[in-house]
């Protein structure tokens, strides 16, 4: 008896699609509706005939198709386990350019199926790729551009042509009750702390406010860009796509003020006027 349902537990184990092999999950491990899986596969599909544009024209061509798309924070937040959360009905400024690399990432490799796109997904978000319980999200943008770059998702070396960020950030262990699981489960705080810790050693680069010719020398169409902070212990107020329209750089975003995934009306300089909490800009170069 055993024998024989170690082999129908093996044929159940084959006759899943591949990618959900590839997502290092199930998927009931898996948070989406049905709406979610019919976009995706609409703009895998729609999109798959561009897939020899390179990544840097493709993600803003896939962004144009968000427009319009309404923005909801904290789509992500699902308990301290950590499902993989696929919403693309809903977006903040963050799902917005991960889910348009995410699908870049899987066009380009060829593939229209949701658990394909799911899996790159998952690589994305998550530290080296690992989906493991809430802290094992890369909760802050400098550190999703850091573990990127080491997945050679994107690139960061634009960067060095810019200045060193001095920062110390602590902003999630600092203010737990802003956070849902961080103020049910106040155990991970440390846990959160010591990812700061580190994440504030690492040398990161940027193009502060203060040079905006630098800036749009090393800027280019397809960037993701990150604007610095100077909320203390906070990295990144907002992030966006960088598109270049009418002789201009603009962003291509998902800001709460809009409540949906708009263009900019003004160039990516004005994100950077003297009154404005953003400090500068960090650029997360897609490549593939």
């Amino acid at each position: 008896m055993k024998n024989k349902i170690g082999f129908l537990l093996l044929l159940l184990v084959a006759s899943l699609p591949n990618s959900f092999a590839q997502l290092k999950t199930s998927p009931g491990n898996c948070i989406f509706q049905a709406e979610d899986k019919r976009i995706a596969e609409e703009k895998l599909k729609l999109f798959l005939s561009r897939s020899a544009l390179p990544i840097s024209d493709l993600i803003p061509e896939i962004g144009y198709s968000f427009l319009g798309t309404p923005y909801v924070g904290a789509t992500l937040e699902n308990g301290l386990e950590e499902k993989l959360v696929i919403n693309l009905r809903e977006l903040d400024c963050t799902t917005f350019a991960e889910n348009c690399l995410a699908l870049a990432r899987t066009i380009k490799s060829g593939k229209t199926d949701f658990e394909s796109f799911a899996a790159e997904l998952e690589q994305i978000r998550y530290r080296n790729g690992v989906r493991n319980q809430y802290p094992s999200r890369l909760h802050y943008f400098s550190d999703w551009i850091h573990n990127s770059a080491g997945k050679k998702i994107i690139t960061e070396d634009p960067n060095l042509k810019g200045e060193k960020f001095e920062k110390t950030v602590r902003f999630m262990s600092s203010h737990p009750d802003s956070y849902a699981v961080l103020k049910a489960h106040p155990e991970l705080i440390p846990s959160l702390a010591d990812q700061e810790k580190q994440l504030s050693s690492v040398s990161f680069y940027y193009f502060p406010k203060s040079n905006p010719e630098n800036l749009l020398r090393n800027l280019k169409h397809g960037d993701i860009i990150g604007l610095t902070s100077s909320v203390d212990g906070l990295d990144i107020n907002h992030v966006g796509i960088i598109i270049w329209k009418d002789g201009q750089f603009h962003l291509l975003h998902e800001p709460l003020s809009a409540g949906k995934v708009v263009i900019s009306e003004g160039p990516i300089t004005d994100f950077l006027q003297p009154a404005s909490k953003n400090t500068g800009i960090m650029i997360a170069r897609p490549v593939f």
